[in-house]
Order: structure tokens, then sequence, then C-alpha cells
């Protein structure tokens, strides 16, 4: 019997140096797709990368044994040995696993409670896994309902009211260091979705000049023009150092961006000035190693954890109300799972009388009663399915809600062997 399971590490398991190793690409995660669907006992799959998690969600019927075949693929895939991150996974069966996707998608187990851009994360997820028609009833089931918990407790709790961002978080942070944002000249590198939310924040705090260098230029140039900013080409980056102040990072590269080395060369010409590098992105853009350089502070995602506590309160407040709307969610998703082990039961037994009553009317239709027209056979044939429809009500109804004070199995199988389910003479 299918169930599902889910495993992986987030930033609450794991820290950024351990997934920043594991996070995958838009390809990767693609070719990984592809690779867990062709693994026996696996049945439907879905892999989801982002900055502060690797989750892979799975149905099967040996849940453990699908759990372990995605952990060590996962090593495989990534070059990183099982026993250097296995201990920072975790593992979710069932309606625990449906809780966990549920809190996921509504931003309730986010770095930031409430942040807006998971959900759009998800969806991206949901959407690769149905092109490489890796997913199924399950998954397109959990999924949608999933999507459904999100927007509920988007509109009915106020934990969207004071969301954040990771991008929020970064110019809180810069903020914090610098007093003021006034005149403060900034780099973007990279112009993705946190780029944009991070221009936003400038703006609003009165930032100075805003550099964008992202490595196709096209779209760098499309968000400076947005927001009356610069658009610089990746190869600019190093010249841009002498003069910036602030450099916020959260392209999709697997290596390094900027080094140690570049920074180095202008510290001198830069006069003492600070400057101050945010790494929003994983794997890592910043070396982490410029944190030795006179005047130089690079701060990685992991710091932003204490940034934001203005809302956190009243969000957290609401967090309470959100969990509520995903328990009920998980009850009614678990509900459907279960009524998923009786339907092969309820198509038999609605086959088998069907075939009876067919059988009986065209042998009726054909004799004391063939003297009748087209329109009163179709009569006597919708009465007939309704009659079938009526008497199964009762039966299929006390084989959906079974409850758990019994054991389905029990009732399953007492019903095939009453009407000969199984008789295959």
């Amino acid at each position: 019997m299918l169930d599902i399971v889910l495993t992986g590490l987030n930033h609450i398991t794991a820290p950024v140096e351990i997934r920043e190793q594991l996070a995958f690409s838009a390809e990767e995660s693609a070719a990984a797709i592809e690779a867990l669907k062709m693994k026996p006992g696996i049945r439907e799959v879905l892999l989801f990368s982002t900055c502060n998690r690797v989750e892979v969600i799975m149905t099967a019927e040996n849940t453990e044994a699908a759990a372990t075949t995605a952990k060590q693929h996962i090593a495989d895939v990534k070059g990183v040995p099982l026993e250097t991150f296995e201990k920072n996974l975790y593992v979710h069966h069932g309606r625990e696993a449906v809780r966990h996707i549920f809190r996921v998608a509504a931003s309730l187990d986010s770095m930031v409670v409430g942040e807006p851009q998971i959900l759009g994360q998800i969806k991206e997820a949901f959407r690769l896994t149905v092109r490489k028609k890796a997913s199924g009833v399950i998954l397109n089931r959990l999924f949608h309902r999933a999507f459904n918990v999100a927007k509920r407790v988007r509109t009915e709790t106020g934990i969207g009211d004071s969301a954040v961002s990771i991008s929020y978080a970064a110019i809180e942070l810069a903020r914090k260091i610098f007093g003021d944002l006034d005149g403060r000249k900034v780099l973007l590198v990279g112009a993705g979705e946190m780029a944009e939310l991070a221009v936003e924040h400038l703006i609003r705090h009165r930032a100075g000049d805003i550099f964008v260098a992202n490595r196709t230029f096209e779209r760098g140039l499309e968000l400076a023009r947005r927001f009356s900013g610069t658009a610089l080409r990746f190869e600019e980056i190093p010249s841009a150092l002498e003069t910036v102040d602030i450099i916020i990072s959260s392209t999709g590269s697997p290596t390094t961006v900027i080094t140690r080395d570049q920074v180095k060369n202008v510290v001198r010409s830069r006069r003492s000035r600070s400057l101050f590098l945010i790494d929003i992105a994983v794997p890592r853009d910043i070396d982490p190693a410029i944190n030795t350089l006179d005047n130089c502070y690079v701060y990685d995602i992991d710091d932003l954890k204490g940034v934001i506590d203005g809302n956190l309160e009243a969000r957290n407040r609401e967090a309470l109300k959100a969990d509520r709307i995903v328990d009920e969610a998980v009850i009614r998703f678990g509900q459907w799972m279960e009524g998923l082990h009786v339907v092969p039961t309820i198509v038999d037994l609605r086959a088998k009388l069907g075939a009876m009553a067919d059988m009986e009317l065209d042998k009726t239709l054909s004799t004391s009663l063939k003297h009748l027209d087209d329109k009163d056979k179709q009569a006597l044939a919708r009465m007939t399915e309704a009659l079938i429809n009526k008497i199964l009500h009762d039966p299929i109804q006390f084989l959906k809600n079974s409850g758990s004070h019994r054991d389905e199995s029990v009732y399953l199988s007492l019903v095939r062997t009453l009407f000969h389910l199984d008789n295959t003479d």
C-alpha cells in the first residue's frame, strides 16, 4: 500500500556549510527526478531545493527503503559521503510528511516565518516533477492541497501582514551596521527575485547609487532600469569593489563569485572605508575568508537568523492560527489517503453488480420486454443504474469511513469474500 515519505535537511538541522554542498540547481533537480523515479520501489518523486532546504518527497510501499535510496542518491550525485550529512537529515512518513509539506508551503517552517517566496519555489518544483512525469494521483493531490493551505493561511491569518523576506533581513542587517543607508552605494550581484526585493527595501531606506551585476546582462539591465540603477557586466565586479559600500549577492552560481584576492586588491584604494558583504546565496557567492581583511565584513544567510525580531512575535502569534488550518488540512488529506485503500474494492463491487444488472436487463429486454422501444429501454437502463447506486451507497460510505476504532482490512476482506470479488472462476 502506497504511502508518502519525505527526507531532507533545512536551515534548522544543517549549517550553510552542509546545505551549500547539497544544493541542487534546476538542471541537477531534473536529472535527480529522472533517476529517482526509475529506482525500484519509488512510484512518485519531487525534489525541492532552496537556499534553506533540500527535500525529496516520494510515494512508495516500502517508505524506509525509499528514504534510504534518496539519501544515498543525494550523496552520490553531490559527491559528499552520506556520513557527512546523515545526522542533519530528517525523515517524515504519512501524515507527518503531509504536515511538514503543508507547513513549508505556508511559510511556517521558513527561516523568516511568513516570507512569501517559498510558495513560488514549491510551485516551480512541482511543475518540474509534472514535466518529468514523476508525479501521480497522490503527489498531485498533495501539492494542490498544499497550495490551497498556503492560500488559506495567507488570507485567513495575519501572517503575511508583517512578513519579511531574507532580502529584507539583509537590508535590516546593513542598517544595523551603518546606522542608516542614506547615500550608501550598493552592488547587487544577481538579478533574481531576492535582488528585486532587496532593491525595493533599499529605495525605501534612501540608499544611494544602486548597481546590478548579472551573468545575463539583459536581465541585469532590466532590473536596473526599473529602479533607476546602473547595470554592470559580471566582469566589472572587481572594479566596482573600489567604490561600493554594500554588496548583496544572490546568484545561483555553484562557485565563488567574489574572492578574497579580488577584495584584497582594492583594500588600499578604499582608504579604510568599510565594505559590507551580505551573501544570501546557497552555495555561497562570497569567500568567507574576506572577513580576515581590514574593514571588510562578510555575513552569510545563517547570520540573518537573529536579525528579524521586531515583527517576529506578531507573526508567531498568527502562526498558531495557521497551524490550526494546517492540522485541519492534514486530517482531511489523511482521510482521502485512507479512502484510496478502499477504492479497488469499491470499483470491483460496483463492476460486479453492474455486470449482473446488465446481464439480467439484457435477458429481460430480449424476451418478455422485447416489444419496448429504445426510449423505454433507456429508461429501464437508467432506473437500473440508479438502483445499483442506492444499493451501494451505504456499503460504500461504511467502507470509506472506517474510522480509527476498527481494522479496515477486516471489513475489506469481508466484503470481497461476501461478493466473491476475488473469485477467478
